[in-house]
């Protein structure tokens, strides 16, 4: 019962977010492109619900020669790929916003865990350990008010499964409250830095 709820209000809050948001969206898009050579928007493949790929979608916020299909935590030096629009996008998370888009078409969820890269095969097996791969991937989640970039993957897919077996109104609203909070602080963005928490405490 509660999923149908769950998708009505995804569609709803989604549609209001695109109106709503239009004006700043318009802004955004012509940053971006004076910015730097490119499409404004990026798509990347991704792992849906029963690890059916779905493509994406971001403001495009790295180079066009930035090597494909890598996580950001795994280049040598991404601060190199970031342009200048990308580096406030990225700390504000508004690169995230075309995913409402995703929401829309049923791809995602407002709610629930982040969708892994398709070649990200660590986190993939360890989501399965919790069955987070058969819910739908949301904009936010449980993993990403509770650490975001500083987790390391077992930890992150612990979360996810955490957040699949509580699955209810009461958990998606601390995740959607606790998000605004998150973002309002930039907490846990931290630039290729996934597990930085577990570094930083053996430093």
């Amino acid at each position: 019962m509660y999923l149908k709820i769950k998708r009505g209000l995804d569609v709803f809050l989604s549609l209001m977010g695109l109106i709503v948001l239009s004006p700043l969206f318009f802004m955004l898009v012509i940053w971006i492109k004076c910015d730097s050579r490119g499409p404004v928007l990026f798509r990347q493949k991704r792992i849906g619900i029963h690890k059916k790929h779905f493509f994406i979608l971001k403001f495009r916020t790295m180079r066009i020669d930035t090597p494909k299909d890598t996580p950001t935590h795994l280049l040598a030096d991404p601060e190199q790929y970031i342009t200048r629009a990308g580096k406030f996008l990225r700390k504000t998370s508004l690169d995230e916003l075309p995913q409402i888009i995703n929401i829309l078409k049923g791809d995602m969820s407002i709610i629930g865990p982040r969708p892994a890269l398709w070649n990200q095969y660590d986190l993939i097996a360890e989501r399965d350990k919790y069955g987070a791969n058969d819910v739908l991937p949301g904009l936010t989640g449980w993993a990403q008010i509770n650490g975001r970039d500083e987790l390391e993957i077992p930890v992150k897919a612990r979360l996810d499964g955490e957040y699949v077996e509580k699955m209810g109104f009461k958990i998606d609203i601390k995740c959607f409250l606790g998000t605004i909070q998150s973002v309002l602080r930039s907490d846990g963005v931290v630039e290729g830095g996934t597990g930085e928490l577990a570094r930083s405490d053996r430093k």
